[in-house]
């Protein structure tokens, strides 16, 4: 995965020294890598041998674990909060719905370590996140009743199906890593499995992806 500089990240930056920028930088484009690898409970140390940098290094910019993976998807943090405000707003929920559902599946495609860290990092319900999390699941769901209501989502959609998109969606890009094009592809498949009336519209174009080029489990079982 390419090293991005999260540009969320350079208010923080404003007086430090140039190494100290160095190491910050290093250390949070590290951190996307091996939590997008490894999960996001994967060890610090871990994170600091990509960086290049010693672990007492990594402790003392980010002190804890809910430290470093904040600042590490700060950007994608941003990125989705807004596109949920957006969502909400607009007066056809079903378009607001739509764009929030590629939207997310788009930063996955980014970030992979993303959609696990906006889930599950933040479990203690005296983090500042738990709020803002709740308060963004209270809002998902409103939108979905609203499309629901408005008769363009299926009347059983829940919620918690979007966990099911990004469960699959991470799947596929754990297996053809950078491939945005299959990813828009099933994406749009799955938009049009939830619609309450499919319209048959024109699907993203095809990836290059082949069936005999795929990681199938078979291929693991057989001897080398």
């Amino acid at each position: 995965m390419a090293r991005t500089v999260d540009p969320g990240s350079k208010a923080e930056e404003c007086g430090l020294r140039a190494d100290a920028r160095r190491n910050r930088r290093q250390i949070l484009a590290a951190a996307r890598e091996v939590f997008a690898e490894h999960g996001i409970d994967a060890p610090m140390a871990t994170v600091a041998r990509r960086a290049g940098v010693g672990v007492a290094t990594l402790y003392r910019r980010f002190p804890t674990r809910d430290d470093l993976v904040r600042a590490a998807f700060a950007h994608q943090m941003e990125t989705c909060a807004r596109a949920l405000t957006e969502a909400v707003d607009n007066p056809d929920p079903w378009l607001g719905f739509q764009r929030l559902v590629e939207t997310v599946c788009a930063l996955q495609s980014e970030e992979r370590g993303f959609p696990a860290a906006f889930v599950t990092a933040f479990p203690d319900a005296a983090n500042d996140h738990a709020p803002v999390r709740a308060r963004a699941e209270q809002e998902f769901a409103t939108l979905v009743r609203r499309a629901q209501a408005a008769g363009a989502l299926r009347p059983d959609f829940h919620p918690s199906d979007l966990a099911v998109v990004l469960l699959a969606n991470g799947g596929l890009l754990a297996a053809r890593p950078g491939d945005r094009a299959a990813s828009r592809r099933l994406v749009a498949y799955l938009l049009e499995a939830f619609r309450a009336r499919p319209t048959r519209g024109v699907l993203p174009p095809p990836s290059a992806a082949r069936l005999d080029s795929l990681p199938l489990a078979s291929d693991t079982a057989r001897p080398t």
